[in-house]
C-alpha cells in the first residue's frame, strides 16, 4: 500500500462539532451552512454524510465550494445530527491541488479499517485542457486528519492512468463482496470505470467506458444489493414527454442495473423527480435495515441553485420483480410557516403557452412557483426565444372551476434592452384577456391602470372584476419588420377580488381541456 506522507495534510480545520436538530429536510436549513453533493456511508454504527459546502453569495451563479463537511446521526428519524464543519480543504490535503472547487467526493472504509476519501480537485501544475483530477486521502477517522494516500499526484486525470478527454469528477467507489475495488466517475454525459488494487489507490487494468446509462449527465453512485449492481445517476433526458425532466437545466435521478461491476448496464427508470435546485446528486445507503437516499435541494433559507442543502429520505424496494425495482422516492420537507392569505390564485391554476411545448431551456412551471430572482437561470422562467421569434406570444392559466379576478402582476426578464429585435427583451406591449364563456371568445379586461413593461420587478394591472376559468397575458414582441426579440416571464400572478388562504392545485386533477 502506498505510504501516507506523515508530514502532508493538516488536522481537520473545524474548531468544534455542533449539534443540529432537523425536524425534516433539508438537514441544515438555517442558511448559515449550505451543503451539497451528499455521499452517505455507515461507520461505527452511525450514518454519516460527506457534503461539499456551497458559499456563493446570493444571486451569484457559480460553484464556490472551498471545503467539505460531515453530518452524522445514530437515528435519522430523530432529527438529531452532529455537524462537523470544514473537515477538509483541497489544498490542505493534496499538495498538488489548488484551493477551492471541493466538488463531489466519497468516503469509504477500506479492508484495513481506515477511511479513504476520493476527492475531485483541480491540479495546480497541469497543462491538461481540463485540470480536474481525482485524488485519494486516508484517515483513521471520518473527521480526519486527512493525508494524501498517493502524494505522487492524482490517480485519475486527463493524463493518468491513461489519457482521456473528459472532466474527471464525481468519483464513486464500490468494494465488492469478493474484496475487489472499483472506481467510477464522470460528467457531461461521459462515465468511466476502472478497477483498483486492494490498497484502494493503485489503478489495476484498463479504463472502461460506462455504457447503457440512458440520459446520463453526471453524479454516478454505485452499490450492490442481493447480487445486483445498481448505479444511480443524475439524468437529463429533457423534453415535454420525458419521464425525467421537461427542462434541460434540471435533472432527475435515474438508475440502471448490471450483473457485473463493469456492466452491461440496463436503464431501469427514475428514482427521484427534479428538485428545487437545477443540479441533483444521489447517494444511497442501507442503515439499520432501512435504505436511504441522500440528495440536495435549494430549500434552505435563502437557498438557490448554487446554495444547496442536503436532504435524506427513505428509499424503498419492490422485491416482487427481478432485479428488484427501486420505488420512486417520496420527498419530505420540514414543517414551514402557516400559509398566509393572499389574492394570488395562480398556484391553483395550470399553465400553458402559445409556444407549447416550451423550449427545453425554459420551464413553464416557473410561472406560478412563487419565486423571483435577481439572477435567474433559464429554467427559472417561461421563455419564448428561438432563432426566429413570432411577433406575438401568450401565456395562459386554467382553473378547474371559475374564479373571480380583478388584477394581475407580472415579472418580465430580459438580456437585451427595450425595443431590441434580438435576444430576450421586454415586450413592446401586453394586455390581459379572459375567456368569456357566454360569448365563447377571448375578451380584453377593462384595465384601470397602465400596462408597465419594465423588467426586474412586478408590473401590476388592476381591472374590473371578471369571473372566468381562463386568463391570458398576450404580449407583443419588440423589434421591427420580420425580426423580433424573444420574451420571458419569471412569475405571473392572477389576483382575486379578496385575500384567502392559498389552494395549490392537485396534481391528481387533470388540466382542463377547454375554458368553458
Amino acid at each position: 500500500m502506498p505510504a501516507c506522507a506523515q508530514d502532508a495534510g493538516q488536522p481537520a480545520p473545524h474548531a468544534k462539532a455542533r449539534s443540529v436538530t432537523a425536524p425534516g429536510n433539508p438537514i441544515l436549513a438555517e442558511g448559515e451552512y449550505y451543503s451539497t453533493d451528499p455521499a452517505p456511508f455507515v461507520a461505527d454504527d452511525k450514518l454519516w454524510i460527506l457534503a461539499g459546502r456551497d458559499m456563493a453569495p446570493r444571486d451569484v451563479n457559480d460553484f464556490i465550494m472551498p471545503e467539505w463537511q460531515l453530518l452524522e446521526t445514530g437515528d435519522p428519524a430523530s432529527g438529531k445530527w452532529t455537524h462537523y464543519p470544514e473537515v477538509a480543504r483541497p489544498h490542505d490535503v493534496f499538495a498538488w491541488a489548488e484551493e477551492g472547487r471541493a466538488y463531489a467526493g466519497q468516503i469509504v472504509q477500506g479492508p484495513d479499517k481506515r477511511f479513504y476519501f476520493y476527492a475531485p480537485v483541480i491540479e495546480k501544475d497541469s497543462d491538461a485542457p481540463d485540470r480536474f483530477a481525482i485524488g485519494v486521502a486516508v484517515a483513521d477517522s471520518p473527521t480526519g486528519p486527512w493525508r494524501d494516500a498517493h502524494p505522487q499526484g492524482p490517480i485519475v486525470s486527463q493524463r493518468v492512468p491513461v489519457a482521456n478527454n473528459i472532466q474527471n469528477i464525481d468519483p464513486t467507489v464500490l468494494i465488492d463482496e469478493d474484496g475487489r475495488v472499483y472506481l467510477y466517475w464522470g460528467t457531461f454525459g461521459q462515465a468511466r470505470s476502472v478497477e483498483l488494487e486492494r490498497d484502494m489507490v493503485t489503478v489495476k487494468g484498463r479504463e472502461h467506458t460506462v455504457e447503457g446509462l440512458e440520459g446520463f449527465f453526471e453524479a454516478p453512485w454505485v452499490f450492490r444489493r442481493e447480487g445486483t449492481y445498481y448505479m444511480l445517476y443524475a439524468a437529463n433526458k429533457a423534453g415535454p414527454g420525458s419521464e425525467c425532466t421537461p427542462a434541460v437545466y434540471h435533472a432527475c435521478i435515474a438508475y440502471a442495473t448490471a450483473t457485473k461491476p463493469f456492466g452491461d448496464w440496463t436503464y431501469r427508470g427514475v428514482v427521484l423527480d427534479p428538485v428545487s435546485s437545477t443540479t441533483s446528486h444521489p447517494g444511497a445507503v442501507a442503515f439499520k435495515g432501512q435504505w436511504y437516499l441522500a440528495y440536495h435541494t435549494a430549500d434552505a433559507k435563502e437557498g438557490g441553485h448554487f446554495r444547496r442543502s442536503v436532504a435524506l429520505d427513505k428509499m424503498e424496494w419492490d422485491d416482487s420483480v427481478t432485479p428488484a425495482r427501486i420505488r420512486k422516492v417520496v420527498t419530505t420537507r420540514r414543517p414551514g410557516p402557516a400559509p398566509q392569505p393572499t389574492r394570488n390564485l395562480a398556484a391553483s391554476a395550470w399553465a400553458t403557452a402559445s409556444n407549447s411545448p416550451v423550449p427545453v431551456q425554459y420551464w413553464i412551471a416557473a410561472l406560478n412557483d412563487g419565486v423571483t430572482k435577481a439572477s435567474p437561470l433559464p429554467p427559472d422562467m417561461w421563455g419564448s426565444w428561438m432563432p426566429e421569434n413570432p411577433e406575438s406570444q401568450w401565456i395562459e392559466y386554467r382553473w378547474d372551476k371559475p374564479v373571480t379576478l380583478s388584477g394581475s402582476r407580472i415579472w418580465f426578464w430580459n438580456d437585451q434592452p427595450a425595443g431590441s429585435s434580438i435576444g430576450v427583451a421586454p415586450p413592446a406591449s401586453w394586455q390581459i384577456e379572459y375567456w368569456d364563456k357566454a360569448r365563447r371568445a377571448w375578451r380584453a379586461v377593462s384595465a384601470t391602470t397602465p400596462y408597465g413593461t419594465e423588467p426586474g420587478k412586478f408590473q401590476t394591472v388592476a381591472f374590473a372584476p371578471v369571473t372566468t376559468r381562463c386568463l391570458r397575458a398576450v404580449m407583443q414582441a419588440s423589434g421591427k419588420g420580420d425580426e423580433h426579440a424573444g420574451m420571458a416571464v419569471q412569475e405571473w400572478e392572477a389576483l382575486g377580488d379578496e385575500e384567502r388562504l392559498p389552494t395549490p392545485r392537485s396534481a391528481a386533477v387533470p388540466a382542463p381541456e377547454a375554458c368553458d
